[in-house]
């Protein structure tokens, strides 16, 4: 145990995870709110905890084995979670158990956006402020794991992207240490929500409401500081800049990267990957703009557009803000949304979903196949950007489909068997598996009518969804241990 570099990592992230407690704690002092206690009592525990852990194994010089990053990466965002459990189960304001403290701060780091919170505007400042900025430390988390940690393990195809330049096949760089390429993210990151604070709060929005709607926007969270999400502000200016900002944020991170440092957007027009990306974005906000002036659904076409636009990048990008209840929208618009979710967003961005890479390969596989029934002895190379894509990534991106088909199915029964109704039980696997939020039926507006097991069910989801299936699954496998 004190020889483990795994342990070390762990003391290091809870510590480091309680100086991120002393901006809400600030926030409660100022507002004067009434929640300083559990934000100073989590802060302390994470504190002791992570303490507990490093000190005994702070020599560890030992590097980390393949093995030791699965459970680093687990680590991440199934103990942190917990603890960022503590101060929604401690806080009088909402009165929350165990189960819906888990729930709400899983659904914040993994980015989901899911809530069982009703009378969000009526909660202490420092919750709400809480609550945004568990998402945005999440989503700098999933950059970075996706970017330059899950393709050193080769989770699902993702080998595409070992720390490499931005594209699906790549030869450059990025560079040449994790350490470098996590920073050069950092930045990115941080640039982008200070940009999107900025512009919310020229569109209308209050500076607390800004920095909250920014930090849930870039890290395609979903949380808002209101019950009615962007519809509280009904403005179509702050539609606007949370598409810009949505769309954005659902590329490859990696690409922003490529483009800030080569000042151009050339990165962005070579990438195959964000070209279908922009192309099922723009179909989806087409098919919801024109379904809806068809149904007469709004009285104005620009309302129609509007509406449509922004519900369809929202839930296509899994961020989850909504303009409207998407859920009453008529004909096959709500069903279709959800599945443009299960589609999200691109590998290295901070989107859920399967990524739209592993969907063009799976298209594009598929295209090959058929070909091969016409021409059984005729090599067809699979491509990516002009350039072929190896058998093994192929393989492990139908390996990751299949496991994904396969779990949806095992926890919608499982939902099922909790008492939920079909299409409740449908929506809200898809939702938190794909890392999306709402969802329909009984999970429309909030989860807070579900029961604990299906809320653990689902707390599961949201987890297995963000780590990529493998990662995750690979745990609960013997060969992993005898390994």
């Amino acid at each position: 145990m004190r020889d483990s570099p795994v342990v070390k990592i762990l003391g290091i992230l809870l510590m480091l995870f309680s100086v991120t407690l002393l901006p809400p704690l600030a926030v409660s002092f100022f507002a004067a709110d009434g929640a300083m206690f559990p934000f100073a009592a989590a802060l302390a525990l994470n504190l002791a905890l992570g303490a507990a852990f490093w000190l005994p194994s702070r020599n560890c010089a030992r590097e980390l084995r393949l093995s030791d990053g699965f459970v680093v990466v687990v680590l991440f965002w199934t103990v942190l979670s917990a603890m960022g459990a503590v101060p929604l189960f401690l806080s009088r304001a909402p009165a929350l158990g165990i189960v819906d403290a888990l729930f709400e701060s899983m659904s914040g780091l993994t980015t989901t956006g899911a809530t069982i919170l009703t009378g969000i505007d009526d909660l202490p400042k420092s919750i709400l402020y809480y609550r945004q900025q568990l998402q945005w430390l999440g989503g700098m988390g999933i950059v970075v794991l996706a970017v330059a940690v899950m393709p050193m393990l080769g989770v699902g195809g993702m080998q595409l992207y070992r720390a490499e330049t931005p594209g699906p096949v790549k030869h450059n760089k990025l560079t040449p240490r994790i350490t470098e390429t996590a920073k050069g993210l950092w930045y990115v990151y941080l640039g982008l929500t200070l940009a999107c604070a900025v512009c919310y709060y020229f569109a209308g929005m209050s500076g607390f409401d800004a920095v909250g709607h920014a930090f849930s926007t870039i890290a395609i969270g979903g949380f808002s500081t209101h019950d009615a999400s962007l519809a509280h502000f009904d403005s179509s200016a702050v539609n606007i800049t949370a598409m810009i900002f949505m769309l954005l944020s659902g590329l490859n991170f990696a690409l922003h990267f490529a483009a800030l440092r080569s000042r151009s957007i050339a990165a962005y027009l070579r990438d195959p990957e964000a070209r279908v990306y922009f192309g099922v974005l723009l179909v989806a906000a087409a098919l919801c703009a024109g379904a809806l002036l068809h149904y007469r659904e709004y009285d104005h076409a620009g309302e129609a557009f509007m509406h449509g636009a922004v519900q369809a990048v929202s839930l296509a990008t899994t961020t989850g803000f909504t303009t409207a209840d998407f859920s009453v929208w008529p004909a096959f618009l709500p069903v279709m949304l959800i599945l443009a979710a299960c589609i999200g967003g691109c590998a290295g961005s901070t989107a859920g979903g399967l990524k739209v890479v592993r969907v063009v390969l799976l298209y594009k596989q598929g295209a090959r196949e058929i070909s091969k029934l016409v021409h059984p002895s005729a090599l067809v190379p699979v491509k990516l950007g002009g350039k072929p894509v190896a058998d093994d990534v192929i393989n492990a991106v139908w390996g990751f489909f299949a496991l994904y088909a396969l779990s949806f199915a095992l926890l919608l029964l499982l939902m099922l068997a909790a008492g939920a109704d079909q299409v409740t039980a449908f929506s809200a696997v898809a939702a938190c598996l794909n890392n999306l939020g709402p969802g329909l039926g009984a999970v429309a507006e909030n989860y807070a009518s579900l029961g604990d097991a299906a809320k653990i069910i689902l707390t599961f989801a949201m987890l297995l969804g963000r780590l990529e299936l493998f990662t995750l699954l690979l745990l609960f496998t013997p060969v992993f241990w005898r390994g």
